[in-house]
């Protein structure tokens, strides 16, 4: 259609210069509108080049001074050809030769800039524009408000919106439409529902790109009610909904899981005139594959090729990896087929490795092996990402020697592990208390010239410290830091915590103050590892210290953070201080859990303080918690029939006074 129109451009274009050669002959004035007419021609059929040629010489020669019409047309018509420097020098050369540019001239420009993603200079012609007393217009605002929502420059869009509303000039509905696309896109869709209410309020008809990209927003992010309740309104309105409306919101509903929902839509779209498509069917089908609905899957699949609508790569992609996750690898294998035969390529090798890691995370790695088989079986050559997985999902349910017979076929394969890779077994090895085979495959690794990672070092480290080998540990530590290898908070964690959980609680608190002094930032966790190494070191009034300096520091207290600073008052005695805590944390917006009330709940009890104790049970019940085993455990001790407590056995809440009755084994 384009090259169509240019060809009927550059036909024109011949017809008026052939014309304005016999005008000239005949001895008759060319005029200026005879001679912007054809700058237009020439323009339109990309010849901006000829066209500057006609305006600074055949026009002076025939004395007919080019006007700002004439000047515009040719700048305008290079800025259609990218030919950006050259607008940019005949916008001065216009200037030069006095000729005043107007707001068309003014518009052009700022437009081309704005499509360009050129918006400071954008800003700096419509500031030249104003000081040469041109006065922008909807054109000009509206080439503005389009660049800024398509550059994702939301908030500068609507600041000149405001402008432009306040100069009493409307947008259109294309730049409405531009702007609440760019705010959906930022996840503000309730201020896209403001610049949506406010059309019809400028005598503004929202069309179906407004409805959609509305509903379109709605649904991103997750507001399924406002998503609903707005297309109600968009039928109340009388705007038909077209497919990419109904799509809009079976997709909402399929991402949610909510099935049932998403097909009271699609079954409904023929009544409304509207014809499923592929992009219909595919979010259909994907939906019924992810929560393992196959049945319903392949329904749809037969559907929609019997509606005569062609499935495309996307939909076999997810009926295979549906059926891979839930094990039915012949059906898979058959529809891997099934595409070869179409004329399709093999599906992309991303789908194995995602049906593989639903797997393994579920601990199904026997599935997930099976899928890596398929995998070669139909040609395709697993990469190391793919074989990492697999060591994970090994590693993760236990199995080391399968993970490492997966490590020794991935390098029989020909493939060179990743540092991840060994990172990922060197873990396994660690969390299973294997350290030694981690240690020995950190060095493998090392000698085949890979560069160890933040990620290596903090699983070795962590092993090291769950294995109570704090000197090696220590030694690990030093080496990372000696090797320029960047320690991250996770690292900090790993090593706080760790020396504090070997009784070295009083090496952790100097190291935090050494780091402190590098301007190392911490997170909260830190923080609270060493607020418990201050209690625990006898060194309450600093642990008192360092939870009042973490808000100054830009950190927020948790649950965790409340548990070991309440416990610890509770434990010497300021048990008023720790209730006026916990109402503090409440008040903050942090909610207690049920391991907090539980810690709280057993520290009260240690100390005698059985009302207090029973207020907190109280709570637990009030939140639907329940009580932990060894909560229970400790009640039981104290409340028994030779328990110290029994006595005052009827100051727990009555849901509890049943352990009056408990013994003691």
């Amino acid at each position: 259609m384009a090259s169509s129109w240019t060809a009927a451009a550059a036909r024109a274009a011949r017809i008026w210069l052939a014309f304005f050669g016999r005008l000239l002959k005949t001895g008759l004035e060319a005029n200026q509108v005879v001679f912007n007419t054809l700058l237009k021609g020439l323009c339109r059929a990309k010849r901006a080049d000829e066209a500057l040629d006609v305006l600074l010489h055949r026009m002076p020669q025939l004395g007919c001074t080019p006007d700002v019409v004439a000047y515009t047309t040719v700048i305008h018509g290079f800025f259609k050809e990218g030919q950006v420097s050259k607008a940019y020098n005949l916008f001065h050369e216009m200037a030069q030769q006095g000729v005043t540019p107007d707001v068309v001239t003014y518009s052009s420009v700022i437009d081309a800039l704005c499509k360009a993603k050129a918006m400071d200079k954008a800003e700096y012609f419509l500031g030249q524009m104003v000081d040469d007393g041109v006065v922008p217009d909807n054109v000009t605002y509206n080439s503005l408000i389009h660049g800024y929502s398509s550059s994702g420059h939301s908030k500068e869009a609507v600041r000149v919106l405001k402008e432009m509303t306040s100069q009493g000039i409307i947008p259109d509905v294309f730049t409405c439409n531009s702007l609440m696309a760019s705010l959906c896109k930022n996840g503000r869709s309730k201020e896209a529902a403001e610049i949506f209410d406010s059309m019809s309020m400028k005598g503004l008809k929202p069309d179906i790109v407004s409805y959609n990209t509305l509903l379109h927003g709605y649904a991103t992010e997750r507001c399924l009610v406002d998503m609903t309740n707005f297309f109600n309104s968009m039928t109340r309105d009388g705007i038909r909904p077209n497919c990419h409306t109904l799509n809009i919101q079976i997709n909402a509903y399929a991402k949610s899981g909510m099935m049932d929902e998403a097909m009271l839509i699609f079954k409904g779209m023929r009544k409304q005139g509207v014809s499923p498509d592929v992009v219909t069917y595919s979010t259909v089908i994907h939906g019924f594959c992810k929560i393992g609905r196959l049945d319903n899957a392949m329904v749809k699949f037969k559907q929609m090729t019997d509606m005569g609508v062609r499935p495309n790569p996307i939909v076999y992609h997810s009926l295979i990896q549906g059926f891979c996750t839930h094990g039915d690898l012949v059906k898979a294998k058959e529809l891997v087929t099934e595409m070869r035969n179409k004329g399709m390529r093999p599906p992309d090798i991303k789908v194995f490795p995602s049906a593989m890691q639903n797997l393994c995370k579920e601990g199904r790695v026997t599935k997930a092996r099976d899928i890596l088989d398929l995998m070669v079986h139909i040609g395709m050559r697993p990469d190391v990402f793919t074989f990492s997985l697999l060591i994970g999902g090994y590693c993760l349910v236990c199995k080391m020697e399968d993970a490492s017979k997966i490590f020794d076929d991935m390098v029989s394969y020909g493939l060179e592990p990743s540092n991840i890779t060994y990172g990922i077994l060197i873990n396994g090895y660690c969390k299973n208390k294997r350290i030694d085979d981690g240690l020995i495959l950190f060095k493998t690794m090392l000698h085949k010239g890979l560069k160890s990672t933040t990620f290596n070092y903090n699983v070795i480290l962590d092993g090291l410290f769950l294995a109570g080998r704090t000197v090696a540990a220590k030694e690990k530590f030093n080496e990372m830091v000696e090797s320029g290898v960047s320690v991250c908070i996770d690292t900090c964690s790993i090593v706080l915590g760790g020396l504090c959980k070997n009784s070295c609680s009083s090496e952790a608190i100097t190291l935090f103050q050494k780091l402190s002094t590098m301007n190392v930032k911490f997170d909260i966790t830190v923080v609270n590892i060493i607020i418990g190494a201050f209690y625990r070191v006898k060194r309450n009034q600093e642990a008192k210290d360092l939870f009042a300096a973490i808000l100054a520091n830009g950190l927020v207290p948790n649950a965790v953070t409340y548990t070991i600073m309440m416990t610890n008052l509770i434990k010497e005695g300021s048990v008023e201080e720790a209730d006026y805590l916990f109402l503090s944390m409440e008040k903050s917006g942090c909610t207690a859990n049920s391991c907090m009330l539980n810690h709280i709940i057993r520290r009260l009890l240690e100390k005698g303080e059985i009302v207090k104790a029973g207020n907190y049970m109280s709570k637990v019940d009030a939140k639907s918690f329940s009580l932990e085993a060894k909560t229970v455990s400790l009640l039981i001790s104290l409340f028994s029939r030779k328990g110290k407590y029994r006595e005052h056995i009827k100051l727990l809440p009555t849901k509890y006074q049943f352990l009056e009755e408990a013994t003691v084994e």
